[in-house]
């Protein structure tokens, strides 16, 4: 995979214009056209002309070599002094988010409830490619006459209406521009799209391009996602082949192109992930992947960017080179990949009363969140909550081990006063229900006051069903309403709720108040108890008791976020990652039934946690899908770091195809040698190339904080 001298010379200067990026001014400009120009305007139309202006008034940039037109920057932002309170960019700002429960900060500060992040959705900027600018405008003036009575419905529309004209107008200055500089194929092109429909590939990526850097102005958030950029792209570039307007080694170097400019917008955010989804299947379950998906995953491993992030979706009847390709991506490809397994995470969105078609066009946005591309409000990832701390205040009564203080607003029995374990199993899931729903209930006081701060006019006009019933995709017009959130621990706890039914109620090795006695001392002075803990069998080494406690666990918790009802009728939606918070998660709790020291990170999402997969990555994986993944509907993560000399690309393509056949949903992991990340801790003026997976996005190694980088050094590396 050559690099040509045209694009090695536009990503030289494209990662040093990443390094020292120009100044923006935006966030200046929206809220003082707020609080000058637009002060006067009603909230709806304030937020929509103070956007659309900030906007017009970006910087143009553009190199004499560029194909692709559009720069846009984050850092360096000019702020302002005092934001218009009318915006709330980060949806906590205003006091009236506050929750009903007076003790939900409480839990917050221990995670048991804790706020996730706007963003990760992916739009269906398809639409503007076949309608473009005017095509849209044209459902607006329809929805006007529709919802002629309905206030809110026109304000939307008028909403959208000044969106386009504020993207319309901004791509005319780069139009002007072109002119100038003499560049009049680009300016042809930029004077059609995105107005009018795309007629070409070129056309299409163009077009797409310059939408996706406004969308990302108007709705600024990590986890956006481009989505299935090869599956609306490929049209596109199959119909220039076919009439010989284009050719295989041009379309990569415009993807190439792209691929670059938006690494050089991310270049220092490695956590933002905006990720591109290749492969999966059509609406009639037969194989998507085309040359598109194998060129957007070659050309990423080709460069040493870290964006956008490419996960690669395996249907059921995937083409064997698409196969091979995926293997070769995860050993090879520096600690990026992220494989989806189609015919599993399918079933779960339909189970979750997702259309089949629709569940078709799911993506993958930002670190693994499962969604509908098009049809998803960003309320997709809304928080996580620790589980292994919640078991650890109902063992003690609310007491914290770690810090010995008690919660003021915890109340719940401590272990000490049952006798069986079913009912303290059943009081630690009543309690769950109760810390899990105020988290939910947070998120509808959250989704109503954005509802109207935070409207997302130009995105909600590429979210069904917004323009067809007249309200923001926070408003009711997104056709899927439903709050994604984590469960971080789910592996630790179940492994500590097993220990306790053994040890204590089963096999009486202790009682109750020893084990809390142990558990407070972090087992100093009770080894012997804890080597017997740690003995007692846990998920991941096939043992049926212990995956069962694990399933178990793990269809109790889906049972309560599925049983809340949201404000538009949706419901709770796990989507199980780690992300970050294996170490901060764990960094709060105490020592554990399941025999783990106080401090030391959680498991990866559902993946068995290390001490755990003593039988091999085999029985891991066997007991790993004993899970109910069917009621996973926003996708379970896992995390399988091998030996870089065991993993072959034959021995990785059939790793991933042996779990996706037993129901697993996400495939990822890292294959560098422990050594060489070692080498990277004490000299990272040397390893600034290492990149690695850290839980549902890829960093740069040197970048990491320590405890990050321990607890990747640590991982278990499976080699048989």
């Amino acid at each position: 995979m050559e690099i040509s001298n045209r694009m090695r010379e536009l990503f030289e200067r494209s990662r040093a214009r990443a390094k020292s990026p120009p100044a923006s001014t935006y966030s200046y400009d929206i809220h003082n056209f707020a609080r000058t120009k637009y002060k006067d305007c009603p909230r709806w139309e304030k937020i929509a002309r103070s956007t659309a202006a900030a906007i017009e008034n970006q910087a143009i940039y553009i190199d004499r070599e560029d194909r692709l037109i559009g720069r846009v920057y984050y850092d360096r932002e000019k702020r302002p002094e005092a934001p218009d309170p009318d915006f709330d960019f980060n949806m906590q700002m205003i006091a009236e988010t506050k929750n009903d429960h007076p003790w939900y900060d409480e839990l917050a500060r221990n995670q048991l409830a804790c706020y996730g992040s706007p963003g990760h959705i992916a739009w269906d900027w398809s639409t503007l490619l076949r309608y473009g600018t005017e095509g849209i405008r044209r459902r607006c003036a329809s929805g006007l006459i529709r919802h002629a009575d309905d206030t809110e419905s026109v304000n939307f529309y008028n909403g959208v209406l000044i969106m386009l004209e504020g993207l319309e107008n901004w791509n005319d200055k780069h139009v002007a521009e072109l002119e100038k500089m003499g560049k009049t194929e680009e300016a042809e092109i930029c004077r059609r799209v995105p107005r009018y429909p795309a007629r070409s590939f070129r056309e299409a990526v163009q077009s797409f391009f310059m939408q996706f850097i406004v969308v990302m102005k108007e709705n600024p958030y990590g986890g956006n996602s481009p989505g299935r950029l090869d599956y609306y792209l490929w049209p596109y570039l199959e119909n220039d082949l076919k009439n010989g307007v284009c050719t295989m080694e041009y379309a990569r170097e415009l993807i190439e192109e792209l691929f670059i400019r938006i690494d050089e917008r991310l270049y220092s955010r490695d956590g933002w992930v905006e990720s591109v989804v290749v492969g999966g299947c059509h609406s009639n379950g037969q194989s998507a992947v085309n040359p598109l998906s194998h060129i957007m995953i070659e050309v990423f491993m080709k460069y040493d960017i870290t964006h956008p992030h490419i996960y690669a979706r395996i249907p059921p009847n995937a083409p064997k080179d698409f196969l091979t390709l995926c293997a070769d991506y995860v050993v090879n490809g520096g600690n990026r990949a992220q494989l989806l397994n189609d015919e599993a995470i399918m079933k779960a969105l339909v189970l979750n009363g997702v259309s089949e078609n629709d569940a078709a066009d799911y993506y993958c946005g930002g670190c693994m969140e499962v969604g509908v591309q098009g049809k998803t409000s960003d309320f997709l990832f809304t928080g996580y909550q620790n589980i292994p701390m919640l078991l650890e205040l109902c063992m003690t009564g609310g007491i914290s081990l770690r810090s010995g203080k008690p919660l003021e607003y915890f109340s719940h029995p401590a272990l000490t006063e049952f006798h069986f374990f079913e009912d303290f199993y059943s009081s630690f899931i009543a309690e769950a229900k109760r810390v899990l729903w105020a988290n939910l209930q947070y998120q509808d006081r959250l989704s109503a006051h954005v509802e109207v701060s935070r409207p997302g006019f130009l995105i909600s006009s590429m979210v069904d069903n917004c323009l067809n019933v007249g309200r923001n995709m926070h408003g009711g017009g997104a056709r899927y309403h439903d709050y994604g959130s984590s469960f971080i621990g789910i592996p630790n706890t179940a492994d500590s709720l097993y220990a306790v039914k053994v040890a204590i109620f089963d096999k009486k090795m202790c009682t109750a108040q020893e084990l809390l006695d142990a558990l407070k001392a972090d087992f100093e002075g009770y080894e012997e108890l804890r080597a017997k803990l740690l003995k007692i069998p846990k998920f991941g080494q096939e043992d049926p008791e212990a995956d069962g406690m694990a399933a178990r666990l793990t269809e109790d918790l889906c049972n309560i976020y599925s049983s809340y009802v949201n404000r538009f009728g949706g419901n709770g939606k796990p989507v199980i990652l780690s992300f970050r918070w294996a170490t901060s998660a764990g960094s709060i709790l105490g020592a554990t039934p399941d025999g783990r020291k106080a401090g030391t990170p959680l498991a990866q999402a559902v993946t068995p946690q290390g001490m755990a997969m003593t039988k091999g990555i085999t029985a891991a994986m066997n007991s790993c899908t004993t899970l109910p993944f069917e009621l996973l509907s926003g996708g379970a993560s896992t995390m399988w770091d091998l030996d870089h000399q065991w993993a072959t690309v034959p021995v990785t393509e059939a790793l991933f195809t042996s779990f996706f056949k037993q129901g697993g949903h996400i495939f990822q992991g890292n294959v560098t040698d422990v050594e060489t990340l070692i080498k990277a801790q004490q000299s990272p003026e040397d390893y600034n190339h290492v990149i690695v997976r850290v839980g549902g996005f890829s960093a740069r190694f040197v970048g990491l904080t320590k405890d990050l980088q321990d607890d990747i050094i640590n991982r278990i590396r499976h080699c048989c």
